[in-house]
Parts: structure tokens; sequence; C-alpha cells
């Protein structure tokens, strides 16, 4: 109710101040948080500040913590940011709301470039492999296309194009600079269970040295990784491998096995390596599984160490591969990792793995409020209603409608988690 206060000269009492209005439509809708604060709360913060921890993050803060940074990085994913000026003017438009949505420090171009550079990119990876961990269960019991049980691997690398001037501690060739993208990719989900950011000179084989197989996994590789040594690793590891063979390895058949051929498998062999330091390197026998692919008209041959599941199945858990591909073709037309806010390597690596946890993180959210819709319906909603205060469920429910988002085919919604 209303105060009062009475006056010296008369006995009847006078409002201070009026009573406080009904509340309208439009205050009650300021009683609510933004979207994008709603999706930063599937965030574990306490898992976020051990990693700044563990890697003396704010130390040195100066106002711009390491949560301000990702929170504003995370923000330029969400909406395809073209450069920090563009962040800054984007958040300053907003400047009331960024408290709610958990930005703490002032968001400046040159702040946030700062942060870019001195803030260990380290802590960022660690994150991401956290909410990694988190979605995969999730993701356990998704189907992958193929009659298979055990989980299965796609390991393949994409390569990151740079201006060699201003990116030289990248340098790939003479005349050009590059990063790969090294990734071990868990087909249940599209969920990337190891990535390594490197150099563009480092060789793709080089990476299993890094991965420790899982047993009873498969795991799916083109050329590029034929490396018997290393591939020996995963047999005295109990794991199966699947590659695809190169025409200039030596080998000798010992048994063959009846195939139906109107399925396209064409020969289905036990061999052993003929070269001395192959046979060195793998001593044990291989099946070699020769495959007709009606689409393409290519004859395709794989080596694998598994010698229990049909021929078949082995050619289609090879063709399961060209996921890994869609996944970095995904990642490329949706998130921003082709072009960079800075240009020294902690930059970098900071803004691709941002990137890679925006990616986790909307699927995680995907998974937790029982969407249908896919990552780049949900993704293209989040970019339009990030500072509405609305539930994040009616937000996203609207993209579940085929007919709200129409999806051509060439925007690679191919991710069904």
């Amino acid at each position: 109710g209303a105060a009062a206060f009475f006056d010296l000269n008369s006995e009847r009492p006078k409002a201070a101040f009026t009573a406080r209005p009904e509340p309208t439509t439009e205050w009650c809708m300021n009683l609510g948080r933004t979207v994008f604060a709603q999706l930063m709360d599937h965030l574990p913060s306490y898992e976020f500040q051990k990693c700044v921890a563990r890697y003396g993050g704010d130390s040195h803060w100066r106002g711009f913590s390491c949560w301000d940074q990702y929170l504003a990085m995370a923000f330029a994913q969400l909406t395809y940011r073209e450069s920090l000026r563009d962040i800054e003017a984007c958040l300053r438009s907003m400047s009331g709301k960024l408290y709610h949505m958990g930005l703490r420090g002032k968001v400046a171009r040159s702040t946030l470039a700062d942060a870019n550079e001195s803030h260990d990119w380290r802590i960022y990876a660690d994150f991401a492999q956290v909410l990694i961990a988190i979605a995969r269960p999730l993701c356990a019991h998704d189907p992958i296309g193929v009659d298979l049980e055990q989980s299965l691997y796609a390991l393949d690398s994409t390569t990151i194009d740079l201006c060699l001037s201003l990116f030289p501690w990248a340098k790939f060739r003479r005349h050009k600079a590059a990063v790969k993208m090294h990734t071990l990719l868990d087909l249940r989900g599209s969920i990337p269970a190891f990535i390594r950011i490197t150099h563009g000179k480092v060789h793709d084989v080089n990476i299993l040295d890094e991965i420790v197989p899982e047993a009873g996994a498969f795991y799916v590789m083109d050329r590029g990784y034929i490396d018997f040594e290393r591939l020996y690793v995963f047999t005295l590891c109990s794991a199966f491998f699947v590659v695809r063979t190169k025409e200039n390895i030596l080998l000798q058949r010992r048994y063959s096995r009846p195939v139906d051929r109107s399925t396209g498998i064409l020969s289905d062999h036990t061999v052993i390596l003929t070269a001395i330091q192959s046979a060195k390197a793998y001593p044990d026998p291989l099946r070699r599984v020769s495959y007709h692919d009606p689409v393409t008209d290519q004859r395709l041959k794989f080596l694998t160490n598994n010698f229990a599941l049909p021929a078949l199945t082995i050619a289609d858990t090879y063709r399961c591969r060209w996921q890994v591909e869609l996944f970095f073709k995904w990642i490329k037309q949706h998130l921003r990792i082709k072009a960079f806010y800075g240009i020294s390597e902690n930059a970098v690596k900071t803004q691709i793995w941002i990137a890679v946890s925006v990616y986790v993180l909307v699927a995680i959210v995907r998974k937790r409020l029982g969407l249908e819709a896919t990552l780049y319906q949900i993704l293209q909603v989040l970019s339009v209603t990030l500072f509405e205060k609305v539930p994040i469920l009616r937000a996203l429910q609207a993209s579940d409608s085929q007919d709200d988002l129409p999806c051509p085919d060439n925007q690679l919604i191919l991710f069904d988690f």
C-alpha cells in the first residue's frame, strides 16, 4: 500500500509516493531471462572454473575474465559475427541485457583482442572435452546406419587455409599457411571424441600416436592412415580398424571366402604382408574385402583385422566414414572457423575450440530438451532469439516444424542426433 506522513499543520495524512502500478505485459516479460542466458545454463560453470584455474587464466584479470571471453566468443559463433568490431557493436547495442547474460566485463574490441592473445587456448580445449564427455552418453543409443553394436569412430582431418603473411607461424607450403583439425568422430551422434589442431605440415598418420584405442571399437580411416606399425597397436589393444588400402601394398592371399556378388562384394580374402618391413611391423594376417560401389562405379579395397563381421558389413562400415567429411563441411558452413578474429596461434586455437564447444553445447541442448529439429534449424532460431526473454523451449520448439524453416539440400543439415 501507499506510505503516508502527517503534515504538522493538519491531521490529514498525505501520500508520500504513489502505489506500484499494476504490472503490464511488457513489465512481466522483463521478469524472464534471455534465451542466451538459458542456453549458457547448460554449461557446467564449475568445470569451466576448474579449467581456468588449471592454467591460471584469471591470474592477471583486468576486468575481462575467461568466462566473459567465452560468452562473447560463443555469441559470435551463434550469430556468425564477422569481426571483433562487429561483436563489440552488437553487444553494446544490448548493453542493458549483458549483465543478465552473464557478461560482467566491458566488451570492447581491444579488450577482447587482448583476451584472445593472452588467455591460454588450453582452457577452452579442456572445457570442450568436458562438454564432449557430457554429450556422448546422451547420444550413445543413436543409430549409425550399419548393423553394428560396438562403438564406431571415423578418423580424418580437414585443412583450414590461412594467409602466410598474417599467420607465419602456420607455414604449410612455400606461399601458403594452414592449420589442420584432426578429428576422431564418434558416429553415434556425430560428436568429436578427439580433436587435435596442428600446423598444416603435420601428416595425418602421426595422429595415430596420440589415440588410445578402445577395446572392441571400430575405427574407420582413409588411405592416408596406412602405417602397419601404428595399425598393429589397434590389434594389440583388441580394437578393430577398417582402412582403404593402396595399390602398391604387397599382399599374399592365404584363404578365400565365398561371397554374394549381387551385394557388390567382389572378394573376401585372408592375406599376409609380404614386404619385409611391413611384415615385420604387422606380423598377423589381415582381411581384404573388395567392393564395387554401384553409385560411383568404383572398385574399393579395404583392409581390416576383423574376421567375424560379414564382408558387406565391413563395406558399409567404411561408407559411414563419410560422416566425418559432412561434420567438417557443417562446422565450416555454420560456425566461424574459416576466418579468424586474431592472428596469433593462441587466438586461432581459442576460436576453433570455442566453436567446437558451441557445436557440442547445441547438441546437448537438443537432447536434453527432446527437440526433433536439426542442429541447423536450432542454430538459425538461436541466432535471432538470443536476446529474447522467452523460455528457451518455447523458442526452439517452433523449429520442430519442417514448414517453419525450409531445409534446402545444399545446407548439409544431415545430423539427426
